[in-house]
């Protein structure tokens, strides 16, 4: 395949997988209605939390993560180059943050961002997702847990000596940190919402 083709289907094929709204189809499919419009507004997995069901958030969390790995074991069973493949997983966390189909209004990235990395090595994957884990149980806030992770996981990486995946892990990270800028605020403010708990 023309290299340029390759890089067109690597980058435009995971910003599609990545825009998929599984946490919207889910709860609209389940009668919950539109799950913008309560919590965060987010499509996450931690905002269909929200609605109290536990099987769609985990569903939703499931698909997500899907979404990073299979971008990239797509791009791989395509016989693209590493390189490319990687970089299928940045783009459908970038699809899934910022959806077409949602007028670029979508998650914050944190399931797919680890399922990207699972695939891409999962001992840097694994790694962040303890670390998220962790931080989850002493902290009770998903997203401290996420800002941790995706900030450790690029030194993680390359502790690994895996520069190309410290790379996509960057990428990943600061598309995370963006999404989360609201999160921020309100953590340092002691406003923000703990894990399960509604936010008003």
């Amino acid at each position: 395949m023309n290299a340029d083709i390759a890089l067109l289907c690597a980058a435009i094929g995971g910003y599609l997988l990545g825009s998929i709204p599984f946490g919207l189809l889910l709860t609209r499919a389940a009668g919950l209605g539109d799950i913008r419009n309560i919590g965060s507004g987010n499509i996450g997995a931690t905002n269909v939390l929200r609605t109290g069901r536990k099987d769609l958030a985990f569903t939703t969390l499931i698909l997500d993560g899907l979404k990073g790995a299979a971008a990239i074991l797509i791009a791989r069973a395509l016989a693209f180059p590493e390189e490319l493949a990687l970089m299928a997983g940045g783009c459908a966390v970038l699809g899934h943050n910022f959806p077409i189909w949602l007028w670029f209004k979508g998650g914050k990235g944190m399931a797919t961002t680890l399922g990207a990395l699972i695939v891409a090595d999962w001992r840097i994957g694994i790694c962040a997702c303890v670390l998220w884990l962790i931080t989850a149980v002493l902290f009770r806030y998903s997203s401290l847990s996420s800002l941790l992770a995706t900030a450790a996981a690029p030194l993680v990486a390359l502790g690994f000596g895996r520069p190309e995946v410290a790379l996509l892990a960057a990428f990943m990270a600061v598309l995370v940190w963006l999404r989360h800028q609201e999160n921020i605020a309100r953590l340092l403010k002691g406003q923000e919402p703990k894990i399960g708990q509604k936010k008003n």
